[in-house]
């Protein structure tokens, strides 16, 4: 069979989509690939014709168990003879027989079985119609789900060199694709890349407030099937529990869960119309369900990566949709901790630039869709006309001065209180705490007032997504290595006295009364 019968046959369309048709003509000629495609653009089509097409079985590495699972169910309802050989199988051994035996369109593996010997001679005795791998981006340490055991793969693949490979992923930026290629052996003209906009996705954000309330309005707002992806198991059952308390039908999906009451909400979900999955991150890939409405997020995802291919789990029947992410300022302190705390040393810059790409994002007062595509290597209009700031643009004010002065106070009080402590110094509120801290003796004291007063929760979110602000290990605040840099001209001049100070451009009389000696122990201590 050819693979427009194939497709027409067997999956019912009458015509490829995007860059289907290119990566299944390479695949056909026996060629290497790799396919950066987007969520929801039918990259498991790219494998799953030519294995019908060729002789052989096709061989697919996959990360997660409950991915692969998926997809066999997926591929067995259209028709294929697909089967996984996992440690979660009871099975493994008539998969291994029918796999022998040439009864198999697609076998399913993890990247670890693939790469062990066992499974490596077994391969030697079965022709292979092509090698597909999965989420590909798995292989790149710069890649934002770098899994080590991707790295074992090339002796395997060029075990079988004359079998065509083909890798594909969602979310690659231009290094983590030059990565991709080079790990798996694949040729700079293996590289197609389609479009990574989702034009029928509206993209909105805003500071959380009360994640609960927030998700529940908006779930009040939406209806049709949606996903709200939480942080913590805790608080995915807490936010099932605040929206099925409103009538709606809500479940709960994590990895803590026995894999029966997984498998019942995910199936439920699938069938549901008008159903809400609260989850972790556990939830979502190889989900066959195109009519998901909403996507939203109740604290920052890992990466603009992980934010575009969760998000894409939205809208996949080309319908409109929306994706909604509420943010605290502290996300991005406790992600630079576990940064600090979790990852490999020499993989640490790596992750700190997606999280500070992450938190331009979130901060812009520009067209966001701009800058997700940007981040991908595209190159699109400046507004997009369907994401809250192009729909509804902010209004934006210089709080440069509003910044220093709130990282004056942080230094000042000593850098261990929290951001609501800083604020009532800075207005001036003389509660018994300042009293008794002395605090209400400072030179910070009472310094912001007016219109001002308003930024000092804006410019503290700011400060610590921009890394000028850290969080403390007890929950307070201290200054980061992006502090200097806000104080400008203060930072590269080094005034060392007032009448030093008096002479930076912008630094008036008053200015210098009120402020300066505040910020001249910043300056001093931090130069």
């Amino acid at each position: 069979m050819t693979p427009d019968s194939i497709l027409r046959e067997t999956f019912g369309f009458d015509s490829f989509r995007s860059t289907q048709r290119e990566v299944i003509d390479r695949v056909m000629a026996g060629q290497y690939s790799l396919a950066v495609m987007p969520t929801g653009a039918g990259k498991s089509l790219c494998y799953q014709i030519p294995a019908l097409a060729r002789p052989g079985t096709g061989l697919v590495i996959s990360p997660l168990i409950a991915l692969m699972h998926d997809q066999v169910r997926a591929a067995k309802a259209a028709g294929i003879r697909a089967a996984t050989l996992t440690s979660a199988d009871s099975d493994r051994a008539e998969t291994e027989a029918r796999f022998r035996a040439g009864e198999l369109d697609l076998l399913y593996v993890a990247p670890e079985r693939a790469s062990g010997d066992f499974f490596q001679a077994m391969l030697g005795e079965v022709p292979l119609a092509l090698i597909a791998i999965d989420e590909a981006h798995c292989v790149s340490e710069w890649g934002h789900d770098f899994r080590p055991d991707y790295r074992l793969l090339r002796p395997l693949l060029d075990r079988h060199g004359d079998v065509p490979r083909l890798a594909l992923t969602a979310t690659a930026d231009r290094h983590t694709r030059e990565d991709i290629l080079h790990h798996l052996g694949i040729p700079e003209d293996g590289l197609i890349v389609a479009g990574f906009d989702r034009p029928n996705i509206r993209y909105a954000m805003q500071p959380r407030v009360n994640a609960t309330q927030q998700v529940r309005d908006l779930v009040a707002e939406q209806p049709g099937a949606g996903i709200v992806y939480a942080t913590s198991r805790r608080k995915a059952e807490k936010l099932a529990q605040a929206i099925a308390a409103t009538g709606r039908s809500a479940g709960v999906y994590h990895a803590g869960l026995p894999p029966e009451e997984r498998a019942a909400a995910q199936a439920k979900f699938v069938s549901s119309e008008d159903m809400v999955i609260c989850a972790t991150v556990a939830f979502g890939m190889g989900i066959d369900k195109p009519d998901v409405r909403f996507v939203a997020h109740a604290g920052i995802p890992k990466s603009i990566e992980a934010y575009y291919q969760e998000t894409g789990r939205a809208g996949r029947d080309g319908d409109p949709a929306e994706a909604h992410l509420f943010w605290g300022a502290g996300d991005f302190s406790v992600a630079r901790q576990r940064i600090e705390s979790e990852i490999e040393e020499h993989r640490r810059a790596g992750e700190r630039t997606r999280l500070n790409a992450l938190g331009a994002l979130v901060e812009t007062a520009g067209c966001r869709r701009a800058i997700l595509l940007r981040h991908f290597g595209e190159d699109p209009p400046e507004s997009c006309g369907n994401c809250d700031n192009c729909l509804n643009p902010p209004s934006s004010v210089d709080a440069t001065e509003a910044a220093r002065k709130f990282l004056s106070a942080v230094y000042r009080t000593g850098q261990r209180f929290g951001a609501g402590h800083i604020e009532d110094v800075l207005i001036g509120r003389e509660s018994d705490k300042i009293r008794q801290l002395g605090h209400h003796r400072l030179s910070v004291f009472g310094i912001v007032g007016g219109e001002e007063a308003p930024l000092l929760k804006p410019v503290s979110r700011a400060l610590q997504t921009r890394e000028a602000l850290m969080l403390t290990d007890h929950g307070g605040l201290a200054l980061g290595p992006a502090a200097r840099p806000i104080l400008k001209e203060m930072a590269a001049a080094k005034p060392d006295s007032l009448a030093a100070l008096s002479r930076v451009n912008g630094v008036g009389t008053k200015k210098l009364e009120r402020y300066g000696d505040a910020f001249l122990e910043v300056i001093v201590a931090h130069g």
